[in-house]
């Protein structure tokens, strides 16, 4: 089987736990404003790539990663499930964990498989207000909490990502939302607030296309640490 592979990165340490290795894939349906990746939104013949090669690949570093693992992120994984899920039943015949980094837009027979094989879940959760999903991303937030509610009925370790955009997705309604999140759904173990960054404004650039927040500021450190104490506050409310 074939897949459309965009990147790897040979030794991440922010997806997932311990060191990883990252496989970057192609094809996405959704357009968020603040993507760093629109590099990845489309297929490229250039990079199909045959599961087996993709193992092989993986498994050079498998020095480095017998403690990690790989996670499968994009572009949007699950769009091509059918070759993640063959990718992982063959990490995992060697012991590896892996983990899935997806907004959970998509689900079939296909991704339910897959989540059966996968060992944790990076669950994107984009925009806290249906309106904002649909204005930012082009999608529905049903979908993601379609998905999340799928997770908590398979039990599967989950983190839930947001990331927070100045003026966009950092209010303390927002905090509140998350927490409400984490408290109706027991497989989230964890939230990580994520720093909008502008890094891929030359990509943009680069494939003609405009960058909505080319001005948005980035947000301080003061800024993060003040989101995650509220958030803990809403999470230790009861």
């Amino acid at each position: 089987m074939k897949g459309y592979v965009h990147s790897l990165q040979s030794l991440g340490t922010v997806d997932g736990p311990g060191v990883r290795s990252v496989v970057f894939l192609e094809g996405c349906p959704l357009r968020c404003v603040y993507c760093q990746n629109p590099d990845t939104w489309e297929f490229d013949t250039a990079h199909l790539t045959e599961a087996d090669d993709l193992v092989k690949r993986l498994l050079r570093f498998y020095p480095f990663i017998k403690n990690g693992g790989v996670t499968f992120s994009g572009g949007e994984p699950c769009v091509q499930a059918e070759f993640v899920l063959e990718v992982t039943k063959a990490l995992k015949k060697q012991g590896l964990h892996v983990a899935l980094d997806t907004s959970g837009c998509v689900w079939n027979e296909a991704v339910e498989r897959l989540l059966e094989q996968v060992d944790l879940v990076l669950l994107d959760v984009k925009m806290l207000r249906e309106e904002d999903y649909r204005k930012f991303t082009g999608a529905s937030l049903a979908d993601t909490l379609f998905f999340l509610n799928k997770l908590s009925e398979m039990q599967k370790d989950t983190r839930i990502r947001h990331v927070v955009v100045p003026g966009i997705s950092n209010g303390e309604e927002d905090m509140a939302a998350l927490a409400r999140l984490v408290r109706e759904h027991p497989c989230v173990k964890k939230v990580e607030l994520l720093p909008f960054r502008n890094l891929c404004i030359e990509k943009y650039e680069m494939l003609g296309l405009p960058f909505s927040l080319k001005d948005t500021p980035l947000p301080s450190e003061e800024d993060m640490r003040r989101l995650e104490k509220l958030l803990d506050g809403y999470l230790q409310k009861t």
